[in-house]
């Protein structure tokens, strides 16, 4: 027999999606109505004490902007502990956003609750879509040790009670309060005898089988629920019919601090993604490809490329312009909750989305060119000589193969650099510019002669976490070579050739063995929704294998090129897939770009789709059978079955959703053995299945083709519409769908080749900027000088990697964030180029923990656990 439970902390809260099939406006007027009611009733009414917002300061934001005169009402009432506010800045997803993302999320909210006083120290994730393994780590670096979530778990994971200890692979832990039947059981409680005990005694039937102490939550709210001002009554009522139990409004808090009471509770690890009792929606990472895309793109840019910029340019004198960067990234959090990034909106949520992912690239772009501008302008020469600066963000020097534009009125020019060596390149392409494009100011004036826009190709060593400098000058020659045509791609690692349908061959020189077929497209029906993935029964699956391709192979001493372009046939929508008729296409353009010295396969897939109601992949044979892949999750990497072994029960234990193996990756994901393996690197898409009868092809989604935010009754989804059902034309993907992979290939396993540095070397590529006399954006130098070549650290480990360098929040130093995705521990090492008087090891929150020694020659040394990321600052 379940043991009663005696305390029920009723918690009022209100969880609040800023937007889903409603717009942020709209959901911005309700939050007004809300707000006006929740502060007058914590100020006005004695009895009633705490009221949780949602965990999320964005909610203060929006409502402050219409309000602002409201803002000291709402510091009183968070610092008498009636308000409860933070910690997160959005309800952050945890499946397809990176690590970075996710700590800023935090840093940021933390940031905001300062200014109106404590946060509540929980993190709190009520609706995300999943859990990820790495969260506890991420957590306990801000000083956090408790969580609330609903979505993911399962008996599977080693208990079956909502009271458990979590705890990451770095042995971070976190304290979780599971709401075995989400966050809104206690919404719109009636006042109706008969109908509240009807309610109640199914909730308590699971809350007091399932919690481990006498106290269980009751969450009073739902998603843009206003207060539930007759709560008193409700409790009265209870009070009546549950009289051995005490009923009374609480916070979480107050239930944390029973359960740390707590000497036996469960300790389990990994990630949650079952989807007995709630669902997860495991295919929801590939909805609105265009979206998932955009999100990856400039999460990279940020971390990988303008963060680090910034952080070098202050460390030559210039400002580091902090709030330009955290309305960057506040931008992009706007996007991260789970509904948002998760794409099961309205049409007109998406078109939102899509502009803030616009605000956000421009700002990230136009911000990294005026740093290499800044720094261009600075060196000690005069401003009329054309420049080319090279710009490295890893901490190692780099040689490779270098593509940059030169824009002049020359026919010709040489790159020299600062010792006066010439450097060699090659012109591979040339367009006309209008000189008004360049600066308006010299048309003005009546010189219409245009300017050229050289592409040139070179290869020369960059510094670590720096840049070089070359001179433009004038000469009487200069090599124009466009790449050659050529029958088959050989580069020092690869040989490729084309077949007739488009797939590759891959000759891999140091493994000594060939990959066919690659690249083969696969186009499957669609029946699902924007929450997940839906196959008809009897499918009529459509490959590319008979199609006939058109393509073209080029190659120089830098690097080779393949274009490929064929259309697919495929059915139009559901009915003529049933018809199995093909009555409509998608037209695929491929185009390879391949650096001669390094093992790495640059792809870029253009698709065209004319097609409704199906789900295109790309397919990368690997010939390595296998039980299991292995992903990156935030700061670390995650091993995962080709098949959920609950795949043979879900029917049987009622799961709400079918547990199919189609995951999230961050920047890649492989497949290897002992002799070697393949991986693909991601700059887009960030979901894969491993397929085949040998389970030895990884399949990357390019995009899926679906009309409805929901829908009931899917195969792999029984039962009511998650969502509701809304026709959502945008989402059939017509038009063109771009996604940015990679493939690369190792020795040894997937951990030993430590593809998670391959992969940010593949996401941080090396940027140019051409500095001219003409600039139509005018800037007056600034009074010092920096020199021609230049290097803030170098990072002298071959196996840790560098999650983001940035300028610490404080201003008082550079953080250096980094983290150890291969096996067993592993020691960073770095050498410092510049001055310094300290080093400190920080928490996520770039809290000094403990102070770092370092050598005469500013080296240090900081030990990494498997998975763990580390951060230090050094002043």
């Amino acid at each position: 027999m379940d043991i009663l439970k005696q305390y029920v902390h009723i918690v009022p809260h209100m969880h609040w999606d800023r937007e889903w099939y409603f717009s942020t406006e709209e959901s911005r007027i309700l939050l007004v109505n809300n707000m006006e009611e929740i502060l007058e009733m914590l100020e006005t009414n004695p009895d009633y004490p705490h009221y949780v917002l949602d965990g999320q300061t964005v909610v203060l934001e929006d409502y402050l902007a219409v309000k602002p005169e409201y803002k000291e009402r709402i510091r009183r009432l968070v610092r008498q502990g009636k308000l409860i506010i933070g910690p997160w800045y959005t309800q952050t997803d945890e499946m397809v956003v990176g690590g970075e993302s996710i700590v800023r999320n935090l840093l940021y909210g933390l940031k905001d609750c300062q200014e109106f006083g404590e946060p509540m120290k929980i993190g709190y994730l009520p609706d995300s879509f999943g859990q990820s393994a790495q969260l506890p780590q991420i957590l306990n670096g801000f000083g956090i040790h408790r969580a609330i979530f609903w979505r993911g778990i399962s008996e599977r994971h080693g208990t079956d009670q909502t009271e458990f200890y979590w705890m990451s692979d770095d042995g971070s832990k976190v304290l979780v309060q599971v709401f075995p039947l989400g966050y809104a059981i206690g919404k719109y409680l009636p006042t109706d005898e008969a109908k509240l005990k009807e309610r109640m005694d199914k909730y308590f039937s699971v809350l007091d089988k399932r919690a481990t102490t006498d106290h269980i939550i009751i969450p009073n709210g739902h998603d843009q629920m206003p207060i539930q001002k007759n709560i008193f009554e409700v409790i009265e009522q209870l009070r009546k019919l549950y009289p051995e139990r005490t009923f009374f409004l609480s916070r979480y808090e107050h239930v944390f601090a029973e359960l740390e009471k707590q000497k036996d509770l469960a300790t389990i690890k990994g990630e949650f993604l079952d989807g007995k009792y709630m669902r997860v929606h495991r295919s929801i990472y590939s909805t609105r490809m265009d979206i998932k895309a955009a999100n990856a793109r400039i999460e990279n840019k940020i971390t990988n490329i303008l963060e680090p910029l910034a952080a070098i340019a202050s460390t030559l004198g210039f400002p580091y312009h902090h709030q330009l960067i955290e309305l960057i990234w506040k931008e992009m959090m706007k996007n991260h909750a789970h509904d948002s990034i998760g794409c099961c909106c309205s049409d007109k949520v998406h078109r939102e989305i899509m502009s803030r992912f616009f605000i956000a690239e421009e700002k990230t772009d136009r911000l990294i060119s005026f740093y290499m501008r800044k720094i261009a302008d600075a060196m000690p020469s005069d401003r009329s000589i054309d420049k080319l600066v090279v710009y490295n963000t890893l901490p190692y020097e780099r040689n490779e193969p270098i593509q940059a534009e030169v824009t002049t009125k020359w026919k010709n020019f040489a790159l020299v650099d600062e010792t006066g060596k010439e450097i060699y390149f090659e012109v591979v392409d040339k367009k006309i510019v209008d000189p008004g494009l360049i600066d308006r100011q010299i048309v003005h004036y009546g010189n219409y002669d245009p300017f050229v826009r050289y592409t040139i190709q070179f290869q020369d060593r960059i510094p670590a976490m720096g840049y070089k400098a070359y001179f433009i000058q004038e000469t009487d020659h200069m090599i124009e070579k466009q790449p050659e045509p050529v029958p088959q791609i050989d580069t020092n690692f690869y040989t490729i050739t084309v077949n007739e349908n488009g797939t590759l061959n891959i000759y891999d020189k140091q493994l000594h063995r060939t990959f066919r077929d690659v690249l083969l497209i696969e186009d499957m029906a669609d029946d699902g929704d924007e929450y997940d993935y839906s196959p008809l029964l009897d499918d009529f699956v459509v490959h590319s294998k008979d199609v006939k391709a058109k393509y073209s192979l080029r190659q120089n001493q830098y690097f080779a090129y393949a274009d490929i372009e064929y259309r697919l046939p495929v059915p139009a929508d559901i009915e003529s897939r049933k018809a199995k008729r093909c009555d409509s296409f998608i037209d695929v353009a491929i185009r390879l770009t391949i650096p001669m010295n390094q093992p790495l396969i640059d792809i870029q897939i253009e698709v065209k789709n004319a097609a409704k109601d199906h789900r295109v992949r790309v397919y990368v044979p690997t010939g390595i059978p296998s039980t299991h892949s292995i992903a990156d999750n935030q700061f670390g990497t995650i091993k995962r079955p080709v098949v959920d072994p609950a795949i043979e029960v879900w029917e049987k234990e009622q799961w709400d959703e079918r547990p199919d193996a189609i995951y999230p990756m961050l920047t890649y994901v492989g497949l290897s053995n002992g002799n070697g393996g393949v991986a693909v690197l991601t700059n887009s898409t960030r979901e894969y299945e491993i397929v085949g009868e040998r389970y030895d092809t990884i399949a990357v989604t390019l995009f899926r083709s679906i009309g409805y935010l929901g829908k009931e009754d899917l195969i792999r989804r029984p039962g009511r519409p998650s969502g509701i059902k809304l026709e959502t034309p945008d989402s059939q993907m017509i038009g063109t769908n771009r996604v940015h992979i990679a493939l690369t290939t190792h020795k040894g396993t997937t951990e030993q080749a430590n593809v998670a540095k391959i992969a940010k070397q593949f996401l941080t590529p090396l940027y140019a900027y051409n500095k001219m006399p003409h600039d139509a954006m005018k800037l007056n130098p600034v009074d010092f000088h920096v020199p021609y070549h230049y290097s803030l650290f170098a990072q002298t480990d071959s196996d840790i990697v560098v999650s983001t360098v940035k300028r610490s929040e404080d201003n008082s130093g550079i953080i250096v964030r980094f983290y150890n995705p291969t096996q067993g521990e592993k020691i960073a090492q770095f050498q410092w180029n510049c001055p310094l008087s300290h080093i400190y090891r920080t928490n996520l929150n770039e809290k000094p923990i403990d102070a770092i020694a370092y050598d005469s020659h500013k080296r240090f040394a900081v030990t990494v656990k498997q998975n763990q990321v580390q951060t230090v600052l050094i002043i």
